[in-house]
């Protein structure tokens, strides 16, 4: 017998004695033979659900992931988790299982691959919170793992125009004030999502793709490969093959995710533009993975590191575009040319991520969706991390394509997104305003639901610049326009923002990272002594949430007793 397979016999639970004879026979009843029991056992574990395109293809892409398996001597064992979209959650009371639905995932991955004793597990996500679900399981797991993304969805078009989800959610605002009228929006409606795979721009299930795959997790080309596509059936063919190669070598995530490896991931997400959720989802991994990385950190890669790419939702491609010019790897490679990228850094492949990138071509000549260092869409990072006496632990803005550096404004204060929908509709909301929505955070809403519906409204009513909205909520990868959410700490937990009232002058500052409001420190005293909070939602799977749940300047982990010790 080769060295090779006495090596994965070694790593296998239930060859090791006639003892585990119970064991093996319920497994033959599932199709194993004395021959399956000397391979090692693969979980592919697959967010496929029928319930959102970024999702509807991943049980078709695992066959190839279990060919592959196969073709390298493994045994594929596929299973499934959940997934919630997001996009369709969004403005409903679904929204509220978005982030704990990530926590989910992961333990359910992590329970699946223990419970069994798989030795190997190949994960295939497709919306927001699959990426970082897969990846918190991955790093609390003791097995090779390697993630593979379903892909990005085709552009809509309509009238030789490329459009998306969020071109629907901005509609809705334009037809409010009279832009449009329902033939169009619906015309937008029917012409935004062609078919399967993740929202289109820079939003969360592709900032989070990128970062796992410049993290090293991924392989080469995994987050830029469209959904339907030959390269990404061929991508998650090759994971299957490659996961084999990482189990003969015994090359494990904690060897993969290092501090330099998160720091290559921030900077391909500042680079390239991505979602506020990347701050929240970077943490939560790095927590799992015993990685030192706090909040503050990101500023530190704000002021270093250039927006570079014109993509959606404040610039004008897609991802599929930045697909068809080089993707992340043509952007990496760039990157790490211009000394900004950590080449030393294992990956999935067996190889650092300087042997992957000799393999790969620069970006294409003459294109214009990723800029040039000494010409970028901003010269510092587009995720800015704010802080003052509204937000003493921190709050998260996203500022690409937004031009106003300070807003100073009264603030109108909502206790619930559907009432600050109803204000915006009813056009009570007016220039220079500061829309604040509370009470929404990790515990108080519960599960932090995000604000699209609400940003989108406001956006499409041509306020995107001349009112603010915060909250200690989230906002999809997909928003854009002056906001800022994660306020920390939050409304439930007796934060500040709990104590601001309508008509307090709240100032917002790009330049000096910071989010006050002109309230003198005795009154805030008199109001937090005053202070009532609601009672903690105490049903279910959110009211377990609510109960357990840390703070998003800690990235929202329900774990955090790792870190107490």
């Amino acid at each position: 017998m080769s060295e090779k397979k006495d090596l994965r016999i070694k790593s296998k639970v239930y060859s090791e004695s006639n003892v585990k004879a119970p064991n093996r026979a319920m497994l033959r009843a599932v199709g194993f033979t004395d021959e399956k029991f000397e391979l090692p056992q693969v979980g592919v574990a697959s967010n496929w659900a029928e319930t959102t395109p970024c999702n509807i293809h991943l049980n078709d892409l695992a066959q190839f992931a279990k060919s592959g398996v196969s073709e390298a001597d493994g045994l594929p064992i596929q299973f499934n988790t959940i997934t919630v979209a997001d996009g369709i959650a969004m403005g409903t009371p679904g929204m509220r299982f978005s982030l704990p639905s990530r926590d989910i995932i992961a333990d359910s991955i992590e329970t699946m691959v223990k419970g069994q004793n798989l030795d190997a597990l190949v994960a295939i996500g497709g919306c927001d919170k699959n990426m970082p679900g897969c990846a918190i399981a991955m790093a609390n797991l003791d097995v090779p793992c390697i993630f593979v993304y379903g892909g990005t969805i085709a552009p809509g078009n309509i009238d030789g125009k490329d459009i998306d989800l969020v071109s629907v959610f901005e509609g809705v605002g334009k037809w409010n004030n009279g832009d449009i009228d329902d033939k169009q929006l619906n015309k937008i409606e029917c012409s935004a999502c062609p078919g399967p795979g993740a929202c289109g721009g820079m939003y969360t299930a592709n900032t989070m793709a990128a970062a796992l795959e410049a993290m090293g997790m991924s392989l080469p080309g995994s987050a830029s490969n469209p959904a339907e596509t030959k390269e990404k059936e061929q991508d998650v063919y090759e994971a299957g093959k490659a996961i084999l190669n990482l189990l003969e070598k015994d090359i494990y995530p904690k060897d993969i995710l290092t501090r330099e490896a998160f720091e290559n991931a921030i900077t391909v997400i500042y680079a390239l533009g991505g979602s506020t959720n990347a701050i929240l989802h970077l943490l939560a991994i790095a927590h799992a993975a015993d990685v030192d990385l706090t909040i503050d950190d990101f500023n530190t890669f704000q002021e270093k590191v250039p927006h570079l790419a014109d993509l959606k939702p404040s610039g004008r491609y897609v991802f599929q575009d930045l697909y068809n010019v080089g993707g992340v790897q043509g952007v990496m490679k760039y990157l790490y040319e211009k000394g900004m990228i950590h080449g030393d850094c294992l990956t999935v492949t067996g190889k650092t991520v300087a042997e992957n990138l000799e393999e790969v071509d620069h970006l294409k000549e003459g294109q214009d969706v990723i800029m040039p260092l000494e010409n970028p869409k901003r010269a510092d990072g587009p995720l800015i991390v704010l802080k003052g006496n509204l937000a003493p632990l921190g709050a998260v803005a996203k500022v690409s394509g937004v031009k106003v550096r300070r807003h100073e404004g009264p603030a109108k204060v909502f206790d619930t997104e559907e009432e600050a929908i109803e204000s915006v509709m009813n056009n009570d909301i007016v220039e220079g305003d500061v829309v604040i929505v509370r009470y929404v955070g990790p515990k108080g809403g519960p599960g932090m639901p995000e604000m699209l519906s609400l940003s989108s409204l406001i956006v499409g009513k041509g306020l995107g610049e001349k009112v603010a909205l915060l909250t200690d909520g989230r906002f999809s990868g997909g928003t854009h326009g002056l906001v800022v959410g994660h306020i920390a700490p939050e409304a439930q937990e007796g934060g500040a923002v709990a104590l601001v009232k309508t008509g307090d002058t709240v100032i917002i500052d790009q330049d000096t990272k910071e989010l006050t409001m002109k309230v003198d420190d005795e009154e805030l005293k008199k109001r937090a002594d005053a202070l009532e909070l609601p009672p903690l939602y105490s049903r279910g799977a959110l009211g377990k949430y609510a109960h357990i749940v840390r703070s998003s300047s800690l990235g929202a982990v329900t774990d955090f007793y790792k870190r107490d010790k």
